[in-house]
C-alpha cells in the first residue's frame, strides 16, 4: 500500500460531505490519521460509531493541531466563528479549506484568521444528496463530480496542486475559477433551483391544506423532483441565501422576467414560443448527460428503487 497523502487530516464538520470525505479518505489510504469535530456530542458518538475516524472531539482546534489537512465542512454562516476557533492551532505549512457553496463570503470571513504561513485554499465540492448528518456519507460521493477551487492572490502553487491531486483521489474533477464567478455560477446552477423547489413545494402545501389537493397522492407527475431539492438540510440553504443574496436576487430577477415572458405565451395560445423554449431545454438535459453528469435511464433510474422487494 502507498504512503498516505497526509500524515493527519482534520474534519471540522461531519454532515454529508464530511462523513463521505471521510470514507474517501479511509477507501483511498489519504491520510495516516483522521480527526473528526463536531459541536453536537450526538451526532459526534455517532461517527465513531460509525468508525469515520482515528480520534474524536468537540474541540475543532483540538482536531486541527498538528493537522496537515483541515477541511471546514460547515454551513457557510459558521466560518467565522470556526476559523476564529481554530486558527491559534493550525500549523506553519498547513493547508485550510472549505466546502462552502458561497465562496467571497466564506473568504470574507475566513481569511482575516488564518494565520501566516498556512495555506489557505477555498474549495467547493458540487456534489450532494438531499441527506444529512454521519449516516447519509458514501465513499464515492465526489465521484466525477467536480470540485471548484477560488484561490487567493499568492496561493502556493504547491499547495493548490496537492489538494487538487487529494480531491482527485477522491474522485472529483478541478477546476478553478475567481470567487465571484463561482458565487454568479453557483446561483443559476444550484441556489436558484433549490429556491424555486422549495418555493414550489411550500405552496402545493398550502393548496393541500386550503383546497384539500391530492398533492401527495399524485406527486409522480412531476412534483416529487422538487421534492428532492425540497428536501435538503434547511440550516445549509438558509446561510446560502444570506450569504450569496446578491447573486441570488440577480438570477431571482432575470428567472422572474423569463417566466412572466412565459406566462403572456400561455395566455396568448404562442405556441411556437412554447415549443422553441421547451425543444432548447430539452437539449440541454442531453448535453448534461453526455458531460457525464447524470445517467440516462428512464425515469431516472427510478423503476430500479420502485421495484416491489422480493419475498
Amino acid at each position: 500500500m502507498s504512503e498516505p497523502m497526509f500524515e493527519k487530516v482534520a474534519l471540522v464538520g461531519i454532515g454529508l460531505i464530511g462523513s463521505s470525505l471521510a470514507r474517501a479518505i479511509r477507501q483511498n489510504h489519504l491520510a495516516g490519521h483522521v480527526a473528526i469535530s463536531t459541536r453536537s456530542p450526538e451526532t459526534l458518538k455517532r461517527a465513531e460509531q460509525l468508525g469515520l475516524g482515528d480520534s474524536y472531539t468537540t474541540d475543532a482546534a483540538q482536531a486541527v493541531r498538528d493537522a496537515d489537512l483541515v477541511i471546514v465542512s460547515v454551513p457557510v454562516g459558521a466560518s467565522e466563528a470556526v476559523a476564529k476557533q481554530i486558527a491559534p492551532a493550525l500549523k506553519p505549512g498547513a493547508i485550510l479549506t472549505d466546502v462552502g457553496s458561497t465562496k467571497l463570503s466564506v473568504i470574507a470571513q475566513m481569511q482575516p484568521h488564518v494565520p501566516a504561513g498556512v495555506h489557505f485554499i477555498p474549495g467547493h465540492p458540487l456534489a450532494g444528496t438531499e441527506d444529512s448528518g454521519p449516516d447519509s456519507g458514501f465513499a464515492d460521493l465526489f465521484r466525477n463530480r467536480w470540485c471548484i477551487f477560488t484561490p487567493l492572490p499568492g496561493t502556493d502553487p504547491a499547495a493548490l496542486e496537492r489538494l487538487s491531486e487529494f480531491w482527485r483521489r477522491c474522485g472529483a474533477n478541478i477546476d478553478t475559477m475567481d470567487a465571484d464567478h463561482h458565487d454568479r455560477t453557483l446561483a443559476i446552477v444550484s441556489h436558484l433551483p433549490h429556491i424555486i423547489a422549495y418555493n414550489i413545494v411550500g405552496t402545493a402545501d398550502d393548496l393541500q391544506t386550503v383546497t384539500k389537493q391530492e398533492v401527495i397522492k399524485y406527486s409522480a407527475s412531476g412534483f416529487r423532483d422538487f421534492t428532492r431539492l425540497a428536501a435538503s438540510d434547511p440550516t445549509m440553504w438558509r446561510d446560502v441565501c444570506l450569504h450569496n443574496k446578491d447573486a441570488i436576487l440577480e438570477m431571482l430577477a432575470r428567472f422572474s422576467e423569463d417566466l412572466a415572458s412565459l406566462q403572456r405565451a400561455i395566455r396568448w395560445g404562442d405556441g411556437e414560443k412554447l415549443f422553441d423554449l421547451f425543444t432548447r431545454t430539452r437539449a440541454i438535459r442531453r448535453s448534461i448527460i453526455e458531460a457525464g453528469q447524470d445517467i440516462d435511464a428512464p425515469n431516472f433510474g427510478r423503476q430500479v428503487a420502485e421495484q416491489p422487494a422480493k419475498p
